[in-house]
């Protein structure tokens, strides 16, 4: 083992938005007086890690010479927040001391917080790191124990687990040895099991379809009606009908959650799509992603996925606004001073209102006290180019008694699962040489009509259709991408008149011609889906 070595340098990472970014930890030992310095992190992380790495040192039976030691983490203009620095400092000085031979930490990648005693914590961000690592050929990348399942999956890097600083110094002297975990086969977990079904809904025919119709199309989701009519209950059961994630998609998802730091040894993979329902209370931050040192927020969590809006008025103003962008572009960019990251947000946005403030609209057994006054209040809490995204509108009634009292009448969600699955299949085959695309509510506006081939009857009422209903270009093109799922479902090539009209009563919610309202008099109990909005455009 070398003494006299005072120069040490050891490979790390640092989180930016989504990846790694390399980052070189140099630790020199200088004659002077005794004092630790670490230069190229923010002010507040430099103390808190000198801390955790001297006491980690001392606690661990290593001396330290009476020297000054200067740790510089470069590049240093790449922003680092993270104790995951602890362990790369905690080696490089104890190489520069003669603790180690400093030749032993070359092609090896480190990263780990530690504790006073020493003991290894598990940091945030294991997975992006091992890409990083196997992509630079590194031989072997050293972890937490905590860390060690979700890295595996990183193949054909070696992964080694540890549990305290001692344990390491002991591998790397070859006194000790590290367990390694096992790769980490994603198909070997499958898919969460779920403890809702499609079944335990009473009645509301109209509004499965309509769930049905957006899982197979990737379509967005308004449910309105009274309170008690199964609005929350159905979002909460769309999941269960989604088909199972791609490992493209899980691993997408799987790095979200890793970067959060949401991921452990017992679950080290995210196997089902994400569902995420923020409370009505959250600021943009929170939703969309944000705050002095930007985080992801639920409609990242919820990357291919459902992001569910209960009680969509209560949301604050500038929540929803701050959604219309993401939901059209897929992603969220935030800029910040010191730079900006993009983080992905490929959801499916289901939102859920009551009919009006007092909730009785659409209840046959009550009588609505709301008047127009309040009505249109309520209803502008909810800008009309957000709804105009929201690509199904549903109408809820109040579920009659005999639905209750009777036996459960639906489907289960894995008879629903399947078609779903099928549609999707289609999508998958005919989106393959489309970047970006994977489900009709993606289809690009000029690729719309090359995607949704019409039968002449079906142009002809589309046609009376926007001329019926003063429908904007962006509902025009939305009706298109619901009939191409519509079709999907019933695997037909071209839409007909009765896709058309099925996706025209999805827009129950709509902006009359002269613009006087944000939204329409709901509906109180929908007609069969087609015939309505079918005669009144013919």
């Amino acid at each position: 083992m070398s003494r006299g070595v005072s120069l040490a340098t050891v490979h790390t990472a640092s989180i930016q938005g989504l990846d790694a970014a390399p980052v070189q930890v140099e630790v020199d030992l200088a004659l002077g007086m005794p004092h630790f310095d670490i230069v190229g992190v923010g002010e507040s992380t430099g103390k808190s890690a000198k801390v955790r790495v001297l006491a980690a040192i001392r606690n661990s039976g290593f001396a330290l010479p009476q020297k000054r030691v200067t740790v510089s983490l470069a590049p240093a203009s790449l922003r680092k927040e993270s104790a995951a620095f602890d362990l790369p400092i905690a080696l490089g000085v104890l190489a520069a001391a003669g603790h180690l031979d400093p030749q032993v930490l070359q092609h090896r990648f480190f990263a780990g917080e530690l504790s006073l005693t020493g003991e290894l914590r598990s940091v945030a961000g294991a997975l992006p790191l091992a890409v990083l690592a196997r992509s630079v050929q590194a031989r072997d990348l050293v972890l937490p124990r905590g860390n060690g399942r979700e890295a595996s999956v990183v193949q054909p890097l070696k992964i080694w687990a540890a549990g305290s600083l001692r344990d390491v110094h002991a591998w790397l002297c070859g006194e000790g040895s590290l367990p390694s975990p096992a790769p980490l086969d994603p198909r070997d977990l499958g898919d969460e099991t779920a403890e809702v079904d499609f079944r335990d809904v009473r009645g509301q025919a109209h509004a499965k379809r309509a769930l049905e119709v957006a899982a197979s199309g990737g379509h967005n989701l308004l449910l309105v009606g009274p309170p008690g009519a199964g609005k929350t209950m159905l979002a909460r059961r769309l999941f269960t009908i989604l088909p199972s994630m791609t490992f493209e998609e899980a691993l997408e998802t799987t790095v979200i959650y890793s970067v959060l730091g949401f991921l452990s040894d017992r679950h080290p993979w995210v196997s089902s799509r994400p569902f995420r329902s923020p409370h009505h209370s959250a600021s943009d931050a929170g939703v969309v992603g944000g705050g002095p040192t930007p985080r992801p927020g639920e409609i990242t969590l919820a990357h291919n996925g459902v992001l569910f809006l209960d009680e969509l008025p209560e949301f604050r103003r500038n929540v929803l606004e701050a959604l219309r962008q993401p939901l059209e572009e897929r992603r969220i960019t935030i800029a910040r001073a010191q730079g900006s990251v993009s983080y992905p947000a490929a959801v499916m946005l289901v939102a859920a209102m009551n009919s009006c403030p007092c909730g009785r609209t659409g209840d046959p057994n009550s009588v609505c006290s709301c008047g127009p006054g309040v009505l249109e209040r309520y209803r502008g809490r909810v800008s009309q180019p957000l709804l105009d995204r929201l690509d199904i509108h549903v109408e809820m009634p109040a579920v009659p008694l005999k639905y209750l009292q009777g036996a459960p009448d639906g489907e289960p969600s894995s008879a629903i699962r399947l078609r779903v699955t099928e549609a999707r299949r289609k999508q998958a085959v005919r989106f393959v040489d489309v970047p970006r695309v994977f489900c009709n509510a993606q289809i690009p506006v000029p690729a719309t009509h090359r995607f949704c081939p019409l039968e002449p009857e079906a142009e002809a009422l589309l046609g009376k259709a926007i001329q019926r209903f003063s429908l904007n270009a962006r509902i025009y093109h939305r009706l298109l991408r619901i009939g191409r799922t519509l079709a999907d479902l019933e695997n037909r090539e071209r839409l007909s008149a009765d896709d058309i009209a099925e996706a025209l009563q999805y827009r129950g919610i709509e902006a009359p011609a002269d613009g006087s309202q944000p939204m329409r008099e709901p509906i109180p109990h929908p007609q069969p889906p087609g015939d309505t909005i079918r005669e009144q455009a013919l």
